[in-house]
């Protein structure tokens, strides 16, 4: 059994982790762009300067936020190097709109208050310390920035089933524990922006630095 805990239940072993199968599939990656950011774009995604964590390897979110967001400048962080290098290849087309870099979204190397936009596509729920990843988007935020997220939530990352083929830190969130740690970090939620769906197993939200 995994050493991890969660409260006092064990979390289940992952006998076989298909992550990066599914994670830089063209199917998840389809489903991102023309679903999930167009979503983000109705509840109100938008932004200029933007920083992306957790590129993945096709950039999805840094394609989302130029094409679908806006955005004229992106700087997209992801902690692996593999990644960094797919990613730029795979938005070549985007040009210097984007910049790719390896770095840690929980020590962003950005300047306090120097974006107005922060995207999230499924990063979270693989970060071990996701409040400090959500402080750190706060903290480059400018006032009345946004963060445009979404995520899968404890109810779907901790699934027996899931767990068994999908290799995730413990202590993962819910939606209204995501949403209480943005609002502790000085974002607004508000519920015009805030998406649930699939029994709570799938959020979206825009928030706003405050």
């Amino acid at each position: 059994m995994s050493p991890d805990q969660r409260g006092t239940s064990t979390v289940p072993p992952t006998y076989v982790d298909a992550n990066r199968l599914w994670v830089d599939s063209r199917v998840r990656y389809e489903i991102g762009r023309r679903v999930e950011g167009r979503v983000l774009q109705r509840l109100g995604a938008r932004g200029t300067r933007c920083v992306e964590i957790g590129t993945g390897r096709r950039g999805l979110g840094a394609r989302c936020a130029v094409e679908l967001f806006g955005a004229t400048s992106v700087t997209a962080f992801d902690v692996h190097p593999a990644s960094v290098g797919r990613a730029r290849m795979a938005c070549a087309d985007l040009g210097d709109r984007v910049t790719f870099r390896v770095g840690d979204a929980t020590a962003l190397p950005v300047d306090d208050g120097s974006v107005d936009l922060v995207v999230d596509f499924h990063a979270l729920h693989h970060i071990e310390d996701w409040r400090a990843a959500v402080a750190e988007a706060a903290r480059v935020l400018q006032p009345g920035g946004l963060l445009a997220l979404t995520e899968m939530t404890a109810r779907f990352v901790d699934a027996p089933w899931l767990r068994a083929v999908s290799r995730h830190p413990a202590d993962r969130f819910g939606t209204d524990e995501l949403v209480a740690e943005l609002r502790r970090a000085g974002f607004d939620v508000p519920t015009g922006r805030l998406r649930r769906a699939a029994g709570d197993r799938w959020v979206q939200a825009v928030a706003t630095r405050r």
